[in-house]
């Protein structure tokens, strides 16, 4: 080894460990789809929603996607601080939602909103050009933000609270917006967040408490919610099928080991797909029995049983009764 090597080998692993507890001191609570999110995209995929089902889906897709949006910002954040996605919340028995929360030297409330199209605003009312009138997000805003400043006094704490309505989506105007407002504009979030950047705060493990705090209220929240918008369906109801990962089209057919798209031209290894077909058969009837025969049935077909069957094994647990085989 040359001279010098072995600092240069240190300090590339001491910077990469740095970096790394950085990361995940920012990133407390990453977000993911939730599971109603994840049964009605499997649903329109692959049954006829009916068009308020289907709609209610869209709109849930596309919040969803702003969000998505909005953390590639809170990403890029180099100060100290703590960043909650997807909380819900309860205090005094009223439930609340919020989309990004960021703990520093104060609390930083975010609603994103990805609104497209041309709106305006009058007497404390938000109007689609067409004078029809849409919900207030800050009107959603003060009721959470209020929550929230007596669910912290419970738990003991007395933070500052700054709360924003994000408007995410580029394609997005609002006129006779007041000044004094508490929203960001498409154009006014990369200021916003270089401005959160420059607070000299340093993290402390009061705070860390009150985020474990937060996050587990939020994840019992989400066990207890029962999920009202799913339609009603049955596996004959269901079409089955492997579809491709990127365009969702049900296109795949086999080359060796792995499944083409015929659309896109994506390809995946035949053991991922076959995985992901099954989590989302558990997802749909989480009740049924995972067996070689109702999965190769599931997969369309397009997968021999044989394969099914030893992908099945290698990674679930196998059980045997009087009447056939099942995994867990």
């Amino acid at each position: 080894m040359q001279k010098g090597m072995e600092f240069l080998i240190y300090f590339d692993f001491d910077f990469y460990f740095a970096k790394r507890e950085r990361l995940w001191l920012m990133l407390f609570k990453p977000r993911t789809e939730d599971h109603e999110l994840l049964t009605l995209g499997s649903l329109n995929a692959r049954m006829a929603l009916d068009s308020g089902k289907r709609q209610y889906y869209l709109n849930k897709k596309k919040g969803y996607d702003g969000e998505v949006m909005f953390d590639a910002y809170t990403e890029k954040l180099e100060c100290e601080c703590l960043v909650l996605n997807d909380l819900l919340l309860k205090f005094n028995n009223k439930t609340f939602q919020i989309d990004s929360l960021l703990i520093a030297e104060r609390v930083h409330q975010f609603e994103v909103k990805n609104f497209t199209g041309d709106y305006f605003y009058e007497d404390k009312k938000f109007y689609f050009l067409s004078k029809t009138e849409v919900e207030n997000p800050i009107n959603q805003l003060t009721r959470s933000e209020s929550l929230l400043r007596q669910l912290f006094a419970s738990l003991g704490f007395n933070l500052p609270i700054e709360g924003r309505v994000v408007f995410i989506n580029p394609d997005f105007y609002l006129y006779q917006a007041p000044l004094d407002l508490p929203i960001l504009f498409p154009t006014q979030i990369n200021r916003h967040m270089q401005k959160l950047n420059t607070a000299p705060y340093r993290m402390n493990g009061k705070l860390k408490a009150l985020a474990d705090k937060l996050v587990a209220q939020s994840a019992q929240n989400y066990l207890e919610s029962p999920y009202t918008q799913l339609p009603r369906y049955c596996y004959e109801d269901i079409k089955p099928g492997m579809n491709c990962m990127k365009c969702q089209a049900f296109s795949v057919v086999l080359s060796g080991k792995k499944l083409g798209c015929t659309v896109c031209g994506f390809e995946e290894k035949v053991e991922s797909a076959v995985l992901r077909t099954v989590f989302e058969f558990k997802r749909l009837f989480p009740s049924e029995k995972l067996t070689t025969s109702r999965i190769y049935e599931w997969c369309g077909g397009i997968v021999s049983g044989k394969w099914v069957h030893g992908i099945l094994e290698r990674n679930f647990k196998k059980f045997n009764s009087n009447r056939w085989t099942y995994f867990e």
